[in-house]
């Protein structure tokens, strides 16, 4: 592994963690809520540290597979060690664990939180808790392949570690394009939220800060009762822009900037938008027969909490925690779901689910023609053997992790409910869950080790598990 290379890349990733935080200072300064200086401290802390650093270890480097893997997950570490600052210095987070797990949870887009009352939070430390999950939403690693090479630093194997899903589709012959494409893509689309909510009659603060969580499908608001006191409108245009943001966003980019429709006949997102309408209907007709009446109030909450609970933002408009167990047991199905490859959904994507059912049905054909060779396919298209099986072992980690985190949950006093739901939620990067972790409630009243466990399971389910364990392993390091 070429350490220096790394260590480079690193100190990159501080100075444009630090350059990020103006955005918020310049809101903290027209709002004037007493979180400027510490906002401008914690800018100059990052470049204290990233400057010097960069210019040290500076030349031309070829990053290798290793390096990459080590990049990616290092680099995540080191930008939620440095975004502790705003809320360490503004006094906003007073305990390191949980500023550590506040930022963790905003890059790697999961939603939970530890704060109790949110409105009490000054506007530009509200501002940067929005703005790091929207930088992590389409992936820190992915903009720096945009920069890098300008600096002499190639970035073939960071996207090959970072992106999503069992392949990666580009849009452009070079690497470094398709990840500008990916990001003009995510910043006009998110534009187009923004001036939709403002006609919505939100604030332009409000509009920006619902904008980034959302695309980013992250969930964090600045309302205390997230998404449930904003008028019907607002949560349609929420609901349409978090189905945006769970689509793979390879789709959207060849169709704004190429003008190339990918949509018609795409598996994956008809399958989707399946499991979206089926999980829809059910929650509407069980909380229409037994909550709230047949109408457009229970469909609109029942799409919203499907669309909310399976593109892993993890918005709230109702407590479905009063809902029927039946609804429960659905929502808590979509936990293991996810979004599309490609897109900013966390999950084990539904694109493996697909791949897994197909197995399925193909394993129970040759049940009844043992001597037929017959292949996995998807769209015509023939599933490589190595897919399946890498789908497969992808699958049992998920579900091994999940039990594991879940049982040392229980270890510090979490009842057996409230750890299975904190436990799918972290490693899924969701942000709600069941018991006292609900859709109304936070993570503060957990102990500082239950905390570290789930921002560990963030980290995992962000960079696809094989990505962050494969610096575990011995073979690695030799």
């Amino acid at each position: 592994m070429n350490k220096r290379a790394v260590l480079n890349t690193l100190c990159i990733l501080v100075i444009f963690t630090g350059l990020f935080m103006l955005f918020s200072a310049a809101w903290a300064w027209y709002f004037d809520d007493g979180d400027l200086k510490a906002l401008l401290q914690s800018v100059a802390i990052c470049m204290v540290f990233g400057v010097p650093g960069f210019l040290l270890t500076r030349g031309r480097f070829t990053l290798t597979s290793r390096d990459g893997f080590a990049i990616v997950t290092l680099g995540w570490l080191t930008m939620a060690l440095f975004a502790t600052l705003p809320f360490l210095i503004s006094g906003a987070i007073i305990n390191f664990t949980d500023a550590f797990f506040e930022a963790m949870s905003g890059l790697t887009t999961t939603g939970a939180t530890i704060l109790v009352d949110i409105e009490a939070m000054p506007r530009g430390i509200l501002f940067w808790r929005a703005f790091i999950q929207w930088v992590g939403g389409i992936g820190i690693i992915m903009f720096s392949v945009a920069i890098l090479p300008f600096m002499g630093v190639g970035g073939t194997s960071l996207l090959r570690a970072e992106v999503p899903g069992p392949t990666v589709d580009r849009i452009q012959p070079r690497i470094q394009e398709t990840a500008k494409t990916l990001w003009l893509t995510y910043i006009l689309i998110s534009a187009t939220e923004a001036v939709l909510l403002r006609l919505g009659g939100l604030s332009w603060f409000s509009s920006l800060t619902h904008t980034f969580t959302t695309m980013a499908t992250g969930g964090f608001s600045i309302n205390n009762d997230s998404i449930n006191s904003q008028i019907p409108y607002v949560q349609y245009v929420i609901i349409f822009f978090m189905l945006i943001a769970g689509i793979n966003f390879t789709l959207h980019g060849k169709l704004l900037l190429n003008r190339e429709n990918h949509y018609r006949g795409n598996r994956e997102l008809y399958f989707f938008l399946g499991i979206i309408g089926f999980f829809t209907m059910l929650l509407f007709i069980d909380i229409s027969m037994n909550k709230y009446g047949w109408g457009e109030y229970s469909f609109r909450h029942a799409l919203f909490t499907a669309t909310s609970i399976l593109t892993t933002t993890g918005f709230g408009t109702l407590d479905y925690e009063t809902w029927t167990p039946f609804a429960q047991m659905l929502i808590f199905a979509l936990f293991f779901i996810g979004g599309s490859a490609g897109s900013t959904g966390g999950g084990i994507k539904v694109i493996r689910i697909l791949v897994i059912l197909k197995y399925i049905l193909a394993e129970m054909r040759k049940l009844v023609h043992p001597n037929a060779i017959i292949p996995v396919r998807i769209g015509g298209r023939a599933i490589p053997e190595t897919v399946i099986k890498n789908t497969i072992g992808f699958l049992l980690f998920y579900l091994g992790i999940f039990l594991v985190v879940a049982i040392l949950l229980t270890f510090f006093d979490l009842d057996m409910l409230s750890a299975l739901g904190a436990s799918a939620s972290a490693i899924g990067n969701i942000g709600p869950g069941f018991g006292s972790i609900g859709p109304y409630d936070n993570y503060a009243h957990l102990a500082d080790p239950a905390k570290w466990i789930l921002s560990f399971a963030m980290l995992l389910g962000r960079l696809e598990i094989f990505t962050v364990m494969v610096l575990f392993s011995r073979t690695f390091w030799k």
